[in-house]
């Protein structure tokens, strides 16, 4: 599961229960539904059909939102990420006005997801800018944006982009890694050397700062140094994206040696 696709935080994204008997009473019914949620999201990975037919069945008992989430989802999984994205919109719009921003942007996010993964980049970019509208502060969904915008060769909006999300979580390696690719795109290689380096002392297996770090290399003409990060990277990340455009890369490189 793309892990933007995680089970959200349960009990914010779920709308007050009404108490019917006694707290104790409300308190068990809360910890079914957390169970159930979780149980579903664990499905769509493990059986995304059976996952998507248990969150219908489980709408029909008043599942709400949770149960919309785990459809979603499922369908994701299912590789309909078109039928996914507008279901991950029409999820955001009707959640409860008590519900926190921060998961209404989530859920809009994951729209921005699965829209970028049918090639739908314009209406990935818009559910992704809908959900920093609604909470702008989140580096992850900032981060999601940047990858959008650097598809649709928007390096620089990219770059504004990662530098807040950085600002906010200087942390995540992927960011870095992200912006040292659009750095290179710009042409200004030795700040993209610098990003992914700095990806690389977070996480010294991350595989797109490999990646990218290999081609910087490449370009300086530190072909040893090249191969060494691409076969890293595939020692690590074998059947990845980032590992097979590193084996395509060393294929070159041998062809010119």
């Amino acid at each position: 599961m793309n892990s933007r696709l995680q089970p959200l935080a349960f009990l914010l994204c779920l709308p007050l229960l009404m108490a019917t008997g006694t707290s104790v009473r409300a308190q068990t019914v809360e910890s079914a539904q957390e169970t159930e949620y979780h149980d579903c999201m664990r499905l769509a990975r493990i059986d995304p059909g059976a996952a998507f037919e248990r969150a219908l069945s489980w709408q029909d008992l008043g599942g709400g939102v949770p149960a919309r989430h785990c459809e979603a989802v499922a369908l994701m999984m299912l590789g309909q990420p078109a039928e996914a994205a507008a279901r991950f919109e029409e999820l955001a719009k009707a959640m409860p006005d008590t519900t926190p921003a921060e998961i209404v942007a989530d859920v809009m996010a994951h729209a921005g997801i699965a829209w970028m993964d049918a090639g739908d980049l314009d209406r990935a970019r818009a559910a992704q800018t809908a959900a920093l509208d609604i909470y702008p502060d989140s580096p992850a969904i900032l981060v999601d944006r940047a990858m959008v915008l650097s598809q649709q060769s928007h390096f620089w909006e990219a770059i504004d982009d990662l530098n807040r999300s950085i600002e906010l979580d200087p942390t995540d390696p992927a960011a870095f890694a992200l912006r040292a690719s659009a750095y290179r795109f710009v042409e200004a290689e030795g700040l993209a050397l610098e990003d992914a380096n700095r990806a690389l002392s977070i996480d010294p297996d991350q595989p797109e700062a490999l990646l990218e770090r290999g081609i910087l290399l490449r370009l300086k003409g530190d072909l040893a140094g090249a191969r060494k990060d691409w076969l890293h990277l595939i020692e690590m990340h074998d059947g990845r994206p980032a590992a097979e455009l590193a084996r395509r890369n060393l294929e070159k490189l041998d062809v010119k040696e």
